[in-house]
Formats: C-alpha cells, structure tokens, sequence
C-alpha cells in the first residue's frame, strides 16, 4: 500500500470530507467502514451516527467548511497513520458570527478505514467582529487589528458572489 497510487487515494479519502460540508451525507458516509468510529471536538462515536450528527449540525444554524491540507502519511504493510491539518471555518448564521480554528486529522487506514481524531480551539472577542461578514469575521478581525485591513467584501456560502464564480468556472471548463 506504499506506492503513488495508494498515496493518492488516501488523499482523495481525506478530500472527501467536503461531503460533509456540502451536506452529501450518502457520500460521506461511503467515505468509511460500517464499523469505523471517530472522535472529534462535538462528537465520538460510531461513523454511521457521525454522519446522522452531521446532518443535524447541516440542517441547523451552525455552518462549517474544512479546508483540508495534503496528508503526512507513514506506511506499513496494508495500514497507514495518516496526519493531516485542517482549518475549520464555522459559523453560526443566526448569531451573524463566524470563527477559524486550526485541526489535525489523525487518521489510522486501512482500506479505507477511517480512526479519527481532531482538535480545534478558537478564542474570538464576539462584540469586536461584528462589523465583518460572519463567514470570515474572525480572519478579518485578525487581519485588520494585525495591520492588514480587510478593504472588501469577499464571496461567502451561497452568495451571488460565489454562485457566480461557480458559474463561470463552468463556462471556463467546457470552452
């Protein structure tokens, strides 16, 4: 399992959580092993109940996007530990506020099975990014008060602005 392609592989695996935030529960729930479990910051527990979680955690005001990075990944015979870091962008879109925090996924795989582990953590002062966007408020806070001022709005989840880009990156694709 040491060579390119098991290594891609692991990395498409690691990709497919944004079926989580792209609520696509059938496709995230293909990710894993009926019998994988996972631990992270709200949940631990069985994948198939992760997954039922998550889908309430979709259909809620709450709202998280996880920018995956590519993976460190240690082989042994038909196993790999797997790490990989994260930034979690959550929001909770009836507060209008949004945070960042760093993560890392701990995985143990084989063939495709998943042992999960992440951490994240954010300190945020609520009453001095509201003037932001909740989607980036908390990057824009960090910026601006580091000497690096936000000057614009940026595409958010769902937005015209993101809607269009979609739009002609399609256009772009199938010229």
């Amino acid at each position: 399992m040491s060579d390119l392609a098991s290594l891609q592989e692991i990395q498409d695996l690691l990709q497919g959580w944004m079926y989580r935030d792209l609520n696509q529960w059938d496709k995230l729930e293909a990710l894993f092993h009926d019998d994988g479990e996972i631990e992270i910051t709200w949940f631990e527990g069985r994948l198939a109940d992760f997954v039922e979680g998550s889908a309430k955690m979709g259909a809620s005001d709450l709202r998280t996007k996880h920018m995956i990075s590519p993976s460190l990944v240690q082989f042994n015979g038909g196993k790999a530990i797997v790490e990989t870091n994260c930034i979690i962008v959550g929001a909770n879109i009836k507060r209008k506020f949004g945070c960042n925090a760093h993560g890392r996924f701990y995985d143990r795989i084989e063939q495709r099975k998943w042992g999960l582990e992440a951490y994240a953590a954010a300190d945020i002062d609520y009453n001095a990014v509201q003037e932001y966007p909740r989607e980036y408020a908390a990057l824009a806070y960090l910026l601006t008060t580091g000497g690096f001022p936000v000057k614009r709005i940026f595409p958010t989840r769902d937005s015209d602005q993101e809607k269009s880009i979609k739009v002609q990156a399609q256009r772009w694709l199938h010229r």
